[in-house]
This record gives structure tokens, C-alpha cells and sequence, in this order.
């Protein structure tokens, strides 16, 4: 089992929503790998949990990377789900295009396993969380 490409793949993520223009027209630069003090005032994406196992075999060592990206309302919305799910349509078109490298391991694929579009508990705001599936093989 390696942990060893989980920062990598985080940084590779990070910088390619960083960098998708459709994705800046809907959200700006509110990207965040660490959310700020205060709630961001409009749509906004977090990137969230990370499960990672073991997928090496006889050849290399290996991972599996199931990791999550949330696309959230902010403390101003009110309106439905239209904003969030387009920035979330435009994030995971960002991740399919391919293409995207790491500083250690390299990626073997990624996919998109699911998504979940839900009204925040006791609050007007809503969220879309997106589940993905990288590969990465370790050499």
C-alpha cells in the first residue's frame, strides 16, 4: 500500500480547476484545498475527502483514489440547484479532459463514479458532492 502520490494528485487537481476557464467564469477563483474563515458569499468548489487502497500487482506498486469534490452554494444564494450543478458539470469536465500530470506516480485513469445533489440541512444553500476515481501507478 503508498500514500505517496495522494499529494500529488491533490496539487494536479487543484491547479487543473484552477486553471479551466469554464469552471473560472462560473466560480471565479473560489477554489479552495482548505475552505477559508468565512463562508464564501457565492458558488464556490471545495476539494473534500480522499479514500485511497492499494492497487499495485506483480509489475508495480500501485493506488486507487477515490476522492471527492464538492461544489457548494454560498451564504448569498437562495436560488436552486442551476448555478451549482453547471459549476459541477464544468468540474468534472475539467477532470475527463485528460491529460493531467503528477508530480510523483503517474495516472493511470480517472473517472467519475458519482454524484449526490442535496439541499444543506436546515438552510437554503445547496451542494452537489462529486466522487472520482483516480489510478496512479508508483513504478
Amino acid at each position: 500500500m503508498s500514500y505517496a502520490a495522494s499529494v500529488a494528485l491533490q496539487a494536479a487537481v487543484y491547479e487543473r480547476l484552477r486553471g479551466d476557464e469554464a469552471l473560472g467564469d462560473l466560480v471565479g477563483d473560489a477554489i479552495f484545498d482548505a475552505m477559508p474563515v468565512e463562508p464564501p458569499s457565492g458558488v464556490h468548489v471545495s476539494i473534500g475527502p480522499e479514500q485511497v487502497e492499494e492497487a499495485g500487482d506483480v509489475t508495480a506498486r500501485g493506488s486507487r483514489h477515490d476522492f471527492e469534490i464538492s461544489v457548494l452554494s454560498g451564504t448569498s444564494q437562495s436560488g436552486g440547484f442551476g448555478m451549482v450543478k453547471a459549476a459541477a458539470l464544468a468540474v468534472t469536465e475539467a477532470l475527463e479532459r485528460g491529460g493531467l500530470e503528477l508530480d510523483h506516480g503517474h495516472l493511470a485513469g480517472l473517472w467519475f463514479l458519482r454524484a449526490k445533489a442535496r439541499r444543506v440541512e436546515n438552510s437554503t444553500a445547496r451542494r452537489v458532492d462529486l466522487t472520482f476515481r483516480a489510478r496512479i501507478d508508483l513504478g
